[in-house]
């Protein structure tokens, strides 16, 4: 399969952070596609209730959207088991794994998430893990640094009616905003 340059493959983390990265990649000529994957949103009908808001989103920003089948909500607690408290680099490999497999698989230029609109999200730690990745799978990691669109992007969704969430996803974020406590690593 012969690889259109400017063929992207955008993980989402939720339909919100999406709007603004996905502007900007087309506006520099990026042909960009969404992808579903996220095993560590917790409960499921949280999941389902950000794919909804997404598929929303696809279908208004005539966003092509893959969505990887199932909910793997087994393997995310599998990979941060025993390190919760320092559980995002497992979190962050296990999405951007899935999403470099896909895209090289589906003969895209490069991958990279929506992640990196978030300001509570590692960027230093996401980018290196996306190269890693990049390495693995033999498809190139585009990083890009969204931050300065992410209250841009909020707006949007509110103007678009997309359900916005109040936690990462997952249950550890969740208890941690709501129960007023901090998880430690031991």
């Amino acid at each position: 399969m012969v690889k259109n340059m400017a063929s992207i493959l955008l993980h989402c983390c939720c339909g919100p952070c999406a709007i603004s990265t996905v502007n900007s990649l087309r506006e520099q000529g990026h042909e960009v596609t969404a992808f579903w994957y996220n095993p560590n949103i917790h409960p499921y009908l949280e999941h389902q209730r950000r794919l909804e808001s997404m598929k929303a989103l696809a279908q208004k920003m005539d966003l092509p959207l893959i969505i990887a089948e199932g909910y793997e909500m087994l393997a995310y607690f599998r990979a941060v088991v025993g390190h919760e408290g320092n559980r995002c680099p497992d979190c962050y490999r296990l999405r951007l794994k899935k999403t470099a497999e896909v895209a090289a698989e589906s003969g895209f230029a490069a991958f990279i998430t929506t992640l990196l609109i978030s300001p509570y999200q590692k960027h230093e730690l996401l980018r290196q893990i996306g190269e890693e990745m990049a390495g693995e799978h033999g498809v190139a990691f585009h990083y890009q640094d969204f931050r300065e669109g992410f209250r841009e992007s909020h707006r949007l969704a509110r103007e678009l009616e997309l359900y916005r969430q109040k936690y990462c996803g997952c249950l550890y974020s969740e208890w941690e905003r709501y129960g007023k406590v901090k998880i430690r690593s031991d």
